[in-house]
């Protein structure tokens, strides 16, 4: 079977390296050593200033809510995956959804300025499949009616638009590094904030609170990334630029034979450097992108319906039509015609070969 998505790991002796160490100080968790080096590089890496490792990227979602005191009602995308929505309710906060654009799959920021009501505190904009959002608009939305703008840039590690680090946008961005992403600490992932004074109080809220042996200044939680994760990430962030340069090769031979066939639609890429984490392809109709991921299916391969269904038409929300309600009809139009093909960093283009042979062939009995 050819998975849509394979981790990307070091060479087994780097990373037994850092378990000996590990093994000697008896220094797992609490800020160690690894997690204070990673948390180094990784800032200068993505050339920001405050970042905060975080145990996973849904944590980061709900500390970044919390730390930026959003009440009400928070406007977001349908299309995206469980976790942008879940935490917003988890959070006690109403999720208002946003159309997508047609062209980006990002949320749209004229329909965000629609929904805004006296209840909205804020947007969480999702950079899906790791494009930028329409990022001057949704800042411009965002002062004009005193909201706050978090970014979920969970696929977006290393993305840079019109020059700069997306991540310099907004009051805060989180990132995930979870194994299926560009760059993984096994589970982990990362909160950017905008100002000193926000970093403080994340920093508080992912280590319950405790500024010193004798002071807990509030009720935080326990969100604090292991050494573990930390030396995995430290090995990983050597060879991540190798990894996306591969993963570019793989997505441009996909497009040379993709992007003439009829009936196939490709996100418009807006980034000024992208790392290429998936290869989403859109199909004229639920039907056809059906056919084509069971053809992939019995040829032993593994495509993914990313993002079907929208969140909006989660079981848990489905106390009435949330996508008539809100009028999400590209969203759903896109959600209903999405496939994710296959691609990592040691996918082979005899294998993506095979993957799009198999594509045009389930188009043509169509």
């Amino acid at each position: 079977m050819i998975p849509v998505t394979k981790p990307d790991i070091p060479p087994l002796d780097e990373y037994a390296g850092y378990m000996k160490k590990i093994w000697v100080s008896r220094w797992l968790t609490n800020n160690g050593e690894f997690a204070q080096l990673l948390e180094t590089r990784l800032a200068e890496y993505l050339n920001v200033r405050n970042l905060s490792l975080i145990s996973n990227g849904t944590s980061a979602l709900q500390i970044a809510l919390k730390a930026l005191a959003i009440k009400g009602e928070v406007i977001t995308t349908p299309f995206t995956f469980a976790a942008t929505t879940n935490v917003i309710l988890w959070e006690n906060l109403a999720p208002v959804f946003a159309d997508i654009d047609g062209e980006t799959f990002n949320i749209d920021p004229a329909d965000v300025e629609r929904k805004i009501t006296k209840k909205t505190s804020a947007i969480l904009a999702v950079h899906v499949y790791g494009n930028p959002c329409y990022m001057e608009e949704l800042q411009e939305i965002a002062m004009k009616h005193d909201l706050k703008l978090i970014y979920d840039a969970a696929h977006a590690f290393g993305v840079e638009y019109g020059g700069q680090t997306i991540l310099s946008y907004g009051n805060a961005s989180i990132l995930s590094f979870h194994a299926t992403k560009i760059f993984n600490t096994i589970e982990g992932g990362a909160i950017v904030a905008r100002d000193d004074d926000l970093l403080e109080q994340i920093n508080l809220m992912k280590n319950h609170g405790i500024r010193s042996e004798e002071e807990v200044v509030l009720p935080g939680i326990n969100a604090k990334m292991n050494e573990f994760q930390a030396a995995m990430g430290l090995c990983n962030l050597k060879y991540v630029k190798k990894n996306i340069q591969k993963r570019k090769l793989l997505h441009e031979y996909y497009m040379k034979h993709l992007q003439s066939i009829v009936g196939l639609k490709f996100q418009k890429m807006i980034s000024s450097k992208h790392n290429y984490g998936y290869m989403p392809v859109c199909f004229e109709s639920i039907e056809m992108r059906n056919k084509v991921y069971a053809g992939l299916l019995a040829g032993g391969i593994k495509a993914r319906k990313y993002f079907y269904p929208l969140t909006a038409n989660s079981v848990y929300l489905r106390n009435e039509n949330l996508v008539k309600k809100f009028g999400l009809k590209i969203a759903d139009d896109i959600a209903s015609g999405v496939l994710c093909l296959p691609l990592y960093s040691d996918l082979g283009i005899a294998d993506v070969d095979k993957i799009t042979g198999i594509v045009k062939a389930a188009i043509k009995t169509m």
